[in-house]
């Protein structure tokens, strides 16, 4: 009989994980020629997340839980719990029951019928999301398309189920900045791609801020796109040529370069692209830097079912 992984990362979820337990038990106990265990990552959370975890665990033996030391991330809670698993397929959920429990089945069935290493959900809609929340994020979609060239589009998202080979590639990329969505299309494999609507939370409140998703696009484009570092230099020959125009234009047309006012502008605009770039080229540096650090992805404080 198979075994699946179900790796759910938690993150202040004391309200949501009772009915996200009880839901995807039934899903689990449903599912023809598989087994199934919990895998909750518990990513530092300040609630009674973790209590609720351990009473989980002392009454379902399908159940393990870690506790991280402090708050690393969804991304570190996804690697954590890979790193865990010991399933023929894993498979990761959010504790929100924004994934629906009643595609696993069919995950599982795509899976063994048909040549496919990974089953995912495709989200249609974003129900629950603000007009600005739903804008950003299809534009954030599009843009990381061009610079980075790997399929990662609009509702292409970490609710999906892959088989071992899979998620073995996936433990083999050790580095300590992680996008998940990015890895997922890095190392390639055949998917298939299961739509389903997007509802609202069963429970508590999502934990992405504009500020943190906007941290979250922004490393997931310095993490797999090198194009923000070669774009200074086309800006540069731009600016360049313009100002040689300026110059033409002024003597032939302007009587001579008198206007100290435009001259000003023109300072303090370049100064001001030249800023941008320099920070653009310092995230690339400190990238970098973290990663020769080699610091462990995570750290466990607390686990129990193992």
């Amino acid at each position: 009989m198979d075994k699946i992984s179900i790796i759910v990362p938690c993150y202040n979820e004391e309200k949501a994980l009772p009915d996200f337990y009880r839901a995807v038990s039934e899903t689990a106990d449903d599912i023809p020629g598989a087994q199934c265990e919990f895998i909750f990552v518990d990513d530092g959370s300040c609630d009674r997340t973790a209590e609720i975890l351990s009473g989980l665990t002392a009454s379902d033996s399908r159940c393990r839980y870690l506790s991280f030391s402090r708050n690393f991330g969804k991304e570190a809670a996804m690697y954590a719990g890979l790193q865990n698993a010991s399933g023929d397929y894993c498979v990761f959920m959010d504790a929100d029951l924004q994934h629906p429990p009643e595609l696993l089945k069919e995950m599982y069935h795509v899976l063994k019928t048909e040549n496919y290493d990974c089953c995912a959900g495709l989200r249609e809609g974003r129900e629950g999301d603000g007009k600005l929340r739903s804008l950003l994020s299809r534009t954030f979609y599009r843009i990381i398309r061009r610079f980075c060239h790997l399929d990662m589009g609009d509702g292409k998202g970490d609710f999906r189920m892959m088989n071992r080979a899979m998620a073995d590639s996936i433990l083999e990329l050790k580095e300590y900045n992680r996008y998940m969505k990015g890895i997922f299309s890095f190392v390639g494999f055949d998917t298939k791609w299961i739509p389903f609507r997007n509802i609202e939370r069963s429970a508590g409140e999502s934990k992405w801020s504009f500020r943190s998703l906007f941290r979250y696009a922004v490393d997931g484009i310095l993490s797999f796109s090198t194009v923000p570092a070669a774009m200074p230099g086309a800006v540069g020959a731009l600016l360049i040529a313009a100002a040689v125009l300026t110059v033409v234009l002024s003597v032939l047309f302007g009587g001579g370069l008198t206007v100290v006012p435009m001259l000003v502008s023109l300072i303090l605009l370049l100064n001001g692209i030249q800023m941008i770039f320099l920070s653009l080229l310092g995230q690339y540096v400190s990238k970098d830097y973290m990663e020769s650090k080699k610091r462990p992805i995570y750290i466990v404080k607390k686990k129990g079912g193992f």
